[in-house]
């Protein structure tokens, strides 16, 4: 009986649709950005223009506190899309700094070249993250948000001294991943605009994408099978699970979602 062949192209187009999938969202992600940034400046100046039509028909001081208010009732308005965004830049402060971090131990540094290579790009996604929600925040009139999520942070303060191998650093990626993932998901659906739903949705599955890799990266560490992370692999070695371990759920979940309020500049 022969050797059956595996035919190893469809492992070559799902790493090549992998690559173009996190394009595709960087793209969206900065036309999201540069759509809210024009819908915003369109808005103010509509504002301006009726604030001052209206500042014109009433006298004196009068006149500037129901500018005031008005502008007040404005801010108001988008006082929830502004901590949403600040929030998400937080989590991506943190996932930065962990991962700067983690590119520092001796043995991620000289350890497996794939993981180093995953942490070093991963790292470089989650600052442009960053870059959008904080553009998009600092557009809207609020703040850069340029401190990490607090209750993570905690989480992170804590865990970072027992982390003492490739296995244990992945498994608080992990978790960053997927509230970075459930976070951005739910904000889909509580934020204000098209444009800011459209950031959102765009950087959500780059994230969930990054939670998919580790959990995969963590079932062959976790099976002695560590030679097997690299690019191109030998999936003849990998075990049934590999293709499956990923994706352990059909629709991504939002319970674990961070509140909009999470993560706001104080």
């Amino acid at each position: 009986m022969g050797v059956e062949r595996i035919d190893t192209r469809l492992l070559e187009e799902l790493t090549e649709q992998s690559q173009d999938l996190n394009s595709d969202a960087v793209r969206i992600t900065n036309e999201a950005l540069g759509d809210f940034t024009e819908v915003t400046r369109e808005q103010q100046a509509r504002q301006t223009r009726r604030w001052w039509q209206r500042g014109s028909t009433v006298a004196g001081a009068a006149g500037a506190a129901a500018l005031l208010t008005q502008l007040r009732a404005t801010a108001a308005t988008s006082s929830d899309d502004i901590m949403a965004l600040q929030t998400a830049a937080s989590i991506e402060n943190l996932a930065v700094s962990v991962y700067q971090t983690a590119a520092g131990l001796p043995f991620i540094k000289d350890g497996n070249k794939t993981i180093a290579a995953f942490i070093a790009k991963t790292t470089t996604q989650h600052q442009a993250h960053a870059k959008a929600f904080n553009g998009a925040a600092t557009q809207a009139g609020g703040k850069a948000q340029t401190a990490p999520d607090p209750k993570y942070a905690a989480v992170v303060k804590t865990t970072l001294p027992t982390i003492k191998t490739p296995a244990d650093v992945v498994k608080l990626a992990i978790t960053l991943e997927d509230v970075a993932a459930q976070t951005y998901t739910k904000n889909v659906g509580q934020v204000s605009s098209a444009e800011l739903r459209k950031l959102f949705a765009s950087v959500a599955p780059v994230e969930a994408q990054h939670r998919a890799t580790l959990l995969a990266v963590q079932a062959l560490l976790a099976n002695n099978l560590g030679d097997l992370i690299a690019i191109p692999t030998d999936v003849a070695k990998l075990p049934a699970a590999a293709g499956s371990v990923g994706f352990p759920d059909a629709f991504y979940p939002t319970k674990n979602a961070s509140p909009i309020s999470e993560g706001a500049v104080k």
